[in-house]
C-alpha cells in the first residue's frame, strides 16, 4: 500500500471518529436552538468556555503522539507502556487544572461581560461537564495511543456508536418527558456526562481484551512518578497545549465578546461556530494521520521518508481546504436554515459563513503545519506565532472594530469584525508556519529518535 493510501485511510477512520464527537455538538446546538434562543445562546457561552479548557487540556495529551509513534517506528512495544503509565500523572494535574477553572467561572463571566440573565444556566452546565472531564481527557490518552500505532479504527468504532446515546439523551433531558422535567440547555451537559463516562469504559474494556495491546505490557503496577520523564512530556505537551490554548480561545472568546451585543448575535455566531469546528475536523484528521507516519519514519531512522510524508499531507490539507471552502460558499444559506427556524439568526449566519470560508482555508494549512512541526520538536516558535497574530491580530483586532473602531472604521456592532479580523490573522499564521515547515524539512544530521535510557 502507497504511503498516500495509508495516510488517506488513517485520516478518513480518525475523521469518522472526529465527525461524531462533533455531532454531539451539532446536536446540542440543534436541540438547544429549537427549545429557544436563550437556551442556544447559554449553550454558546458554556461550550465557548468548556472547549477552551478541554481543548489545551487534549492538546497537551495529543502531543504524545510523536513520541510513541517514534517508539512504534524504533520497534520499542515496552517502552511505550512505561511512557503511558506515566502520562497518566500529567493527565492527573490537567484534569485538577481544568476543574478548579470549570467549577468557578465567574470571573470569567464577568470579565466578558457576560449578560446576567445568562449567567445561572451558564455557571449550572459548566459544573456538570467539569465532571465529564476526566473522562474525556483519559479518553484523549486511549486515542492518542491508537493514533500513534497506526490503528484508530476502534476509537473510531467507540465514537460512532456513542451517537447513538448522546443524541436521545440530549433531546430527552432538554424537553424532558417520561417523568424527566425539562432542563433546558443543562440537560445537554447531562447527556456529554454520560457519554464520556461510557466511552472511557469501554475504552478500558478493549485495553483489556485486545490482542493488539498485549506487547505493550500495559497493565502492570503503577511505576512511582518518572519527573525526568515526565518533564519531556512536558517540554514538548505544555507548549503544544498552550499554542491550542491561544488558537482555541481566539476562536471562542468570541462568543463571550459577542454575547453581549444580544441573542441573535450570540445565536448566528454560535452557528457558524459550530459550522468551522465541523470542517475543522478534515485537516485535524489528516493531520493527525500525518504526523503519525512522520514520526514513525523519524523512529525508524528514516529521515527522507519523512520529509516526503510531511510535504505530501501539506498538498493534501491545501487541496481539502479549498474543496471545502469552496462547498460551504454555495451551501452556506441552507446550512444556516438548517440550525434554526428564525430568518433574522439565519440571515446573519449567512453572512457571516463568507468569512468562515476564508478562514477554513487558512486553518488547513496552519493544522497541517503545527502538528508536523511538533515531530521535529518545533514548539516554542509556534505559540508565540498564535499569541502575536491570532490573539493580537484576530481577537484584539475584532474586538477593536466591533467595539472601538479603527482608523475611521466602525465600530460595527456585529460579529462580522471579528469573523474578518480572525481569517486575516489565521492566513499570516498560515504563511509563516510553512516557511518554518519548510526549513524544518531541509536535510539534516541523522535523527536519533529515543534516549538510550528509554530503551528498556
Amino acid at each position: 500500500m502507497s504511503e498516500r493510501s495509508v495516510i488517506a485511510r488513517h485520516a478518513i477512520t480518525v475523521l469518522a471518529g472526529q465527525l461524531a464527537v462533533m455531532a454531539f455538538g451539532v446536536a446540542d446546538t440543534i436541540v438547544a436552538g429549537r427549545h429557544s434562543a436563550e437556551a442556544l445562546a447559554a449553550l454558546s457561552i458554556g461550550a465557548a468556555i468548556f472547549i477552551s479548557i478541554y481543548v489545551a487540556l487534549m492538546g497537551m495529551l495529543q502531543a504524545l503522539l510523536p513520541i510513541w509513534a517514534e517508539q512504534h517506528g524504533a520497534q520499542e512495544q515496552r517502552a511505550i507502556g512505561v511512557s503511558l503509565r506515566q502520562s497518566l500523572y500529567l493527565c492527573a494535574m490537567a484534569t485538577l487544572a481544568g476543574m478548579a477553572v470549570l467549577l468557578s467561572p465567574g470571573a470569567i463571566l464577568r470579565w466578558t461581560e457576560v449578560p446576567a440573565a445568562l449567567r445561572g444556566d451558564v455557571e449550572s452546565y459548566l459544573t456538570i461537564v467539569a465532571f465529564a472531564l476526566p473522562a474525556a481527557l483519559l479518553f484523549r490518552i486511549y486515542s492518542t495511543l491508537n493514533q500513534a500505532l497506526g490503528r484508530p479504527q476502534l476509537v473510531t468504532w467507540l465514537q460512532v456508536g456513542s451517537l447513538g446515546i448522546k443524541i436521545p439523551l440530549s433531546i430527552w433531558f432538554t424537553f424532558g418527558g417520561g417523568g424527566l422535567p425539562a432542563m433546558g440547555v443543562v440537560g445537554c451537559a447531562w447527556a456529554t456526562l454520560v457519554v464520556n463516562v461510557s466511552l472511557l469504559g469501554l475504552a478500558m474494556g478493549m485495553l483489556r481484551t485486545q490482542a493488539m495491546y498485549l506487547p505493550l505490557q500495559i497493565w502492570r503496577r503503577l511505576e512511582r512518578p518518572d519527573w525526568a520523564h515526565i518533564g519531556r512530556f512536558a517540554r514538548l505537551g505544555v507548549p503544544a497545549g498552550l499554542s491550542i490554548l491561544v488558537e482555541v480561545t481566539s476562536f471562542t472568546l468570541m462568543a463571550l465578546f459577542i454575547a453581549r451585543q444580544g441573542t441573535l448575535a450570540s445565536a448566528a455566531h454560535q452557528i457558524a461556530s459550530n459550522l468551522t469546528a465541523v470542517l475543522y475536523m478534515v485537516p485535524l484528521s489528516l493531520a493527525i494521520a500525518t504526523s503519525a507516519r512522520v514520526s514513525y519514519w523519524r523512529g525508524a531512522g528514516q529521515e527522507a521518508q519523512a520529509r516526503s510524508v510531511a510535504w505530501m499531507g501539506f498538498w493534501m490539507a491545501a487541496g481539502l481546504g479549498m474543496a471545502l471552502a469552496l462547498l460551504l460558499l454555495l451551501a452556506r444559506q441552507p446550512l444556516a436554515g438548517l440550525y434554526s427556524t428564525s430568518a433574522e439568526v439565519v440571515a446573519l449566519t449567512t453572512s457571516l459563513l463568507l468569512w468562515v470560508a476564508g478562514y477554513h482555508v487558512a486553518d488547513a494549512l496552519q493544522t497541517l503545519c503545527i502538528f508536523v512541526l511538533r515531530c521535529y520538536r518545533i514548539t516554542f516558535a509556534p505559540l508565540a506565532v498564535y499569541c502575536v497574530l491570532l490573539w493580537g491580530g484576530g481577537l484584539a483586532g475584532g474586538y477593536l472594530l466591533a467595539y472601538r473602531g479603527v482608523a475611521g472604521l466602525g465600530p460595527l456592532a456585529s460579529p462580522a469584525p471579528f469573523w474578518a479580523a480572525s481569517a486575516v490573522a489565521l492566513a499570516v499564521t498560515a504563511v509563516t508556519f510553512s516557511i518554518m515547515l519548510l526549513r524544518a524539512l531541509r536535510p539534516k544530521e541523522p535523527f536519533t529518535p529515543l534516549p538510550a535510557h528509554q530503551k528498556r
